[in-house]
């Protein structure tokens, strides 16, 4: 056998154990990060079986905090609620730090670095205050975090899963879905829609306006509508069609 020889089979095999160690590296660090998901969901779904601390509220207290999210809101204060939506693979906390807007595109539950992230409130939504509640969710090429939403591209995904459950720390919430669109994000000069500046919708002109627009971004009609007065949910996520590309997903709460 010749030395070129002798040194590709060398190089090749040296590519092929490091491809082999890349890719145990990246099953056992979402098999990992996916295993912390599930121990945050028992010790919700636990909390919430309980009942512990939901009775005899003290009158001067307007809120009370749902039993679900004692433990986990202990763990990490920046919990702000959680987004479950049946039938797909999204049961996740949603989250919100105050200091940094977009720390849970990086970081996990346990604020250590986490390429997953988490999904989080927009930083001009506030959950208690806010008409339209913008989050944000990676589409991670494992399928986790906001991955499943690409699916609801095409009407039959859609029919199939039709409303979204979404928990604040102090109410439980339902939500039906309006419409599923797609756009983009755009530079700061361009003069078009941008569904993600909701800081710039106060009255109900601007509200009517921006359900307008997302009708016509929409992909198709959900025959759902809303109106001045509802709440919306807008789950953003990375749609890899166009460059920039986002799929959005808006429901409203049903009343």
């Amino acid at each position: 056998m010749s030395k070129i020889k002798k040194i590709l089979i060398a190089f090749f095999i040296i590519l092929l154990v490091y491809s082999l160690v890349s890719l145990a590296r990246t099953y056992f660090r979402d098999y990992a990060e996916n295993q912390q998901i599930k121990e945050l969901a028992e010790i919700r779904y636990k909390e919430n079986d309980t009942g512990e601390g939901a009775s005899n509220p003290s009158p001067f207290i307007t809120k009370v905090m749902l039993p679900e999210f004692k433990e986990l809101s202990k763990q990490n204060p920046d919990i702000i609620g959680w987004l479950k939506i049946d039938g797909t693979c999204i049961d996740y906390p949603i989250m919100q730090n105050q200091q940094n807007a977009q720390y849970y595109l990086n970081h996990g539950f346990d604020k250590e670095k986490n390429k997953n992230g988490l999904p989080f409130l927009d930083e001009y939504s506030h959950i208690d205050e806010s008409d339209i509640l913008l989050i944000h969710g990676h589409h991670m090429k494992s399928g986790a975090m906001f991955a499943d939403l690409v699916k609801y591209k095409k009407e039959g995904y859609y029919k199939e899963h039709t409303t979204l459950q979404f928990s604040t720390l102090y109410e439980q919430e339902e939500y039906e879905i309006v419409a599923i669109a797609l756009s983009e994000v755009y530079s700061k000069t361009d003069d078009v829609f941008k569904y993600y500046q909701i800081e710039q919708i106060d009255t109900p002109a601007e509200f009517d306006s921006y359900i307008q627009n997302i009708d016509q971004l929409a992909l198709y009609d959900t025959g759902v509508t809303a109106q001045y007065g509802d709440k919306l949910i807008v789950l953003s996520t990375c749609e890899y069609s166009t460059e920039n590309g986002r799929l959005v997903v808006v429901a409203r709460k049903r009343k």
